[in-house]
């Protein structure tokens, strides 16, 4: 969501993972397509929690959000809506942004109204222009005649990077077997002044992007970096892949150990 001096501006507010999705629906729940009326309010309604967002209203998130909602923003914290509200504020000087929610799809449980939606957000940073995109679950319940937000569910969509132009790049430097246990080895080479790598011979080869020397960006939906490391006289002994906060480690064929 919207970023301030390099850390979520509104990291209180962003919604995500329901917990309460399950108690809310229940197993034996049938889905419905929504009528056009009510797929039209449930709509507005995720449009103006978004649009509060950049203006900090916490009015609007009083009067959507049910008092018991639970509500995970986008980085896995977990907050009541008293944490959430209590956390808006409008974006300061040299910022601002619009969240668009495209392509809702809403279904109808009974008295509950699930939402399924791109959340499209752009963002201008002191001139720059920054966008990310969030497929968004948000959960209804009907309420004293009206609908209320009862969890919110927020994922990320990777989508491709600018490019960056690294120099001293040596492609030839990273091709080679690199293993991380018996019979697993990943193979990483040189084409057309790129480097790919393939976790098996029968398996698609994967393009890496280069974030600096020696770190590369995966171009598959994980978006995982992979970090070449160096031993003392500069040759590459190793790789890492940082995947979801944790590495995997493989040893290049012939490096010492």
């Amino acid at each position: 969501m919207f970023h301030a001096a390099g850390k979520p501006f509104f990291a209180a507010l962003r919604s995500v993972i329901p917990i309460a999705l399950a108690l809310v629906i229940g197993p034996a729940a049938h889905a419905d397509s929504a009528t056009p009326a009510v797929r039209a309010e449930i709509v507005a309604l995720s449009q103006q929690l978004m649009d509060a967002i950049g203006t900090g209203d916490r009015g609007v998130w009083n009067r959507i959000a049910a008092d018991d909602a639970v509500i995970v923003e986008e980085f896995g914290r977990r907050q009541t809506k008293g944490e959430l509200v209590g956390g808006l504020r409008p974006l300061p000087p040299g910022f601002s942004g619009s969240i668009e929610i495209r392509d809702p799809q809403v279904q109808v449980y009974g008295d509950t109204a699930v939402i399924v939606c791109e959340e499209y957000e752009r963002e201008t940073v002191f001139g720059q222009q920054l966008v990310v995109r969030y497929v968004d679950t948000n959960t209804f319940v009907r309420r004293g005649g009206a609908w209320k937000l009862v969890s919110m569910e927020d994922v990320t969509l990777p989508t491709p990077p600018p490019r960056l132009a690294v120099a001293d790049l040596h492609p030839a430097d990273y091709a080679g077997v690199y293993r991380y246990g018996p019979d697993r080895a990943w193979t990483v080479s040189v084409r057309d002044g790129g480097i790919e790598y393939r976790t098996r011979p029968d398996r698609p080869p994967q393009a890496l992007e280069p974030v600096a020397r020696d770190v590369f960006m995966g171009t598959d939906d994980e978006r995982n970096l992979y970090i070449f490391r160096r031993d003392g006289t500069g040759r590459v002994v190793s790789l890492v892949e940082r995947r979801k906060f944790n590495d995997l480690v493989l040893t290049r064929d012939g490096a010492k150990r």
